[in-house]
């Protein structure tokens, strides 16, 4: 099966190219977390920090998808939104802004945007927004289809958001989900407390890894309960899920 460095099935433009993503955000510390995530999808990945310099790497880019800050220092998403409709009107737009109010999701999504995310946010969100707004446009395709990760006994179904272990459904939370998936994705793979934050949580998340600790807890008592244990800490390095050996 052909997959992205994350160890998602690839996803490309229908010819085979990288996919085109434009990032348009004013923090540049953000903006380089969010191209960063998108690289390791194999992605290829333009930034922007205000309207106009948005507007001239879109014409040069064509982007396919936009991750659109509404508030930009020149100007606001909105009019960002509607300039990049006259460079390439079928562009998909996931905005994102640290606005919560319904009527500012409501103008978004009436001005064209296809999606909108509110910070602080996961990278892992913002990546699985994008991959879904991409194929339901058409946008996108998938090399060798394989929503399923395996591990041992442990099976999580991606797109229907299942996880069985031994044929046992398993319920989990949208944030144990993604947790339980960074380490199904990277099986037998020390993961650091650091490298779970900034891939299940927010991007300003540090400093709290007391809730990596909690969130194992939880999985543990889900996936491990009753059996043998898949989930291991190294002390001092990080967690690790790997098959049990019989």
């Amino acid at each position: 099966m052909n997959t992205a460095r994350s160890g998602r099935p690839a996803l490309t433009r229908p010819d085979g190219t990288p996919l085109r993503v434009l990032v348009v955000d004013d923090d540049p510390d953000l903006a380089e977390v969010l191209s960063g995530a998108l690289r390791y999808e194999g992605w290829q990945i333009r930034t922007a920090g205000d309207g106009a310099s948005a507007l001239a790497a879109a014409r040069e880019l064509l982007p396919d998808a936009v991750v659109l800050d509404v508030m930009l220092p020149d100007t606001d998403g909105f009019a960002v939104l509607r300039a990049l409709h006259t460079v390439k009107a079928d562009v998909c737009v996931l905005f994102l802004t640290a606005r919560d109010a319904v009527e500012d999701r409501i103008k978004g999504i009436t001005a064209g945007g296809d999606d909108y995310v509110t910070k602080p946010f996961s990278l892992e969100e913002v990546v699985a927004r994008l991959r879904g707004l991409l194929r339901r446009a058409g946008m996108a395709r998938q090399l060798d289809e394989g929503p399923r990760l395996t591990v041992g006994d442990l099976v999580m179904d991606e797109e229907a958001r299942e996880v069985t272990r031994g044929g046992e459904l398993i319920e989990l939370s949208p944030t144990e989900f993604e947790l339980l998936r960074f380490l199904m994705r990277n099986p037998r793979r020390v993961l650091s407390k650091t490298q779970i934050l900034d891939r299940v949580w927010s991007y300003d998340f540090g400093g709290r890894a007391h809730v990596v600790e909690l969130y194992i807890s939880y999985l543990r008592k889900k996936v491990d309960a009753g059996r043998e244990p898949m989930i291991h800490t190294v002390r001092g390095a990080g967690y690790v899920i790997k098959p049990v050996t019989s």
